[in-house]
């Protein structure tokens, strides 16, 4: 039996070695949209015979602005526009983190997407430099409405949804129409119009491990894990487990065994899932999260979307693997709906964007310049 484990992209969910093996070929005899990506050079940092640039700590802090959500809370993002002319190709895209994460996990997709597109960054709430409001209920519906939100009053336009792991699930809810309107009470379909396609990077299928996903592991684990929830709201108990998980050493630990390009878990990344960790209302950001409802099952959501999805899968991911319910859900897809597209990055984790960013600018950006504007 796999054992629970807890990484700074994702939260818990079923652990497994990354190099279990996955039946690629049959992945790749399906249609054209379905392909396998063969393996490239080791080093994350480079594409093409060129270098991956990343974009400096730095400059993403003093691009950072603040936006009040509901005129309550203080949600940081970044933007960069395009120093070229725009043109029909040119889009505006959102990049939205997965679990731990923020702003600069997406520092090696910054400027080659900016090259040529509007490119906005958020920081959910409860993560980064965004508020973390103690007793605040963190749901997927709650970051979905959020995106939705800021969509309407900060981009005012059209976007592109790129998320890696629950920030793709997220996007997946923002997108998903009817029935997450029907969950805001909401008497008009206005706003996911602003929606006008998405990019998920190993797409989480539920905000923790309680997102059973026809999965009989989880199903069996089911009382422990409801333990586990009963422990987490023990402050102590709660208090110590975080200071451990979030350890620089533990980090980089863990961080090496989701990423399948270990050059690119270095002292940069682990400070960028460290730090925020460290700030006032982490804690219970963590804790909430951990313990609070799995959120939308996107098998009934991903239906309802209609406009041009793109999904980038590693195929060394150990948290959502290809051969998993959830992994085995997304490589079905393009069988079913004309408007998916996926490809299979091989020798990547869980966080394609950072661990082999020029093998996602691969397939991303001609994916992006092919898109009409709106």
């Amino acid at each position: 039996m796999r054992a629970l484990t807890w990484t700074a992209m994702s939260p818990p969910v079923m652990s497994r070695t990354a190099t279990s093996t996955v039946n690629l070929r049959r992945i790749s005899l399906r249609r054209d949209r379905v392909c396998v990506r063969a393996t490239a050079s080791s080093s994350a940092t480079v594409s093409g015979g060129g270098v991956v640039e990343a974009v400096e700590l730095a400059e993403i802090g003093e691009r950072s602005k603040k936006w009040k959500w509901k005129g309550e809370y203080s949600v940081n993002y970044f933007v960069k526009d395009s120093p070229e002319e725009v043109t029909p190709a040119s889009q505006t895209v959102l990049l939205v983190h997965g679990f731990g994460a923020s702003i600069p996990h997406w520092r090696r997709n910054i400027n080659a997407l900016s090259k040529n597109h509007t490119v906005y960054a958020i920081d959910l709430l409860g993560f980064g430099a965004s508020d973390k409001p103690p007793g605040f209920s963190y749901t997927m519906e709650s970051w979905a409405e959020l995106i939705l939100n800021f969509l309407e009053e900060v981009v005012q336009k059209p976007t592109i949804l790129i998320g890696n792991s629950v920030g793709s699930l997220a996007c997946v809810i923002a997108a998903s129409g009817t029935k997450f309107l029907i969950y805001l009470e909401k008497k008009t379909e206005s706003r996911g119009d602003l929606v006008k396609g998405l990019v998920l990077l190993n797409c989480a299928g539920g905000m923790n491990n309680k997102a059973v996903f026809d999965d009989w592991r989880i199903k069996l684990l089911m009382p422990l894990l409801l333990l586990i929830d009963f422990l987490l709201k023990q402050r102590g108990i709660a208090s110590a487990l975080f200071n451990r998980v979030k350890d620089r050493e533990n980090l980089k630990n863990i961080l090496t065994n989701v990423y399948g390009n270990k050059d690119n878990v270095d002292d940069t990344l682990v400070e960028i899932i460290a730090g925020p960790a460290n700030t006032e209302g982490a804690l219970d950001a963590f804790v909430s999260i951990l313990t609070g409802p799995p959120g939308p099952n996107p098998i009934k959501l991903i239906p309802e979307i209609t406009k041009p999805v793109l999904v980038l899968w590693g195929d060394q991911d150990g948290l959502t693997p290809l051969d998993g319910p959830v992994g085995k859900y997304f490589t079905s897809l393009p069988d079913q709906l004309p408007n998916f597209n996926l490809y299979v990055l091989q020798g990547v984790g869980h966080c394609p964007q950072d661990d082999r960013p020029d093998l996602v600018h691969e397939r991303l950006l001609p994916w992006l310049a092919q898109l009409s504007s709106t």
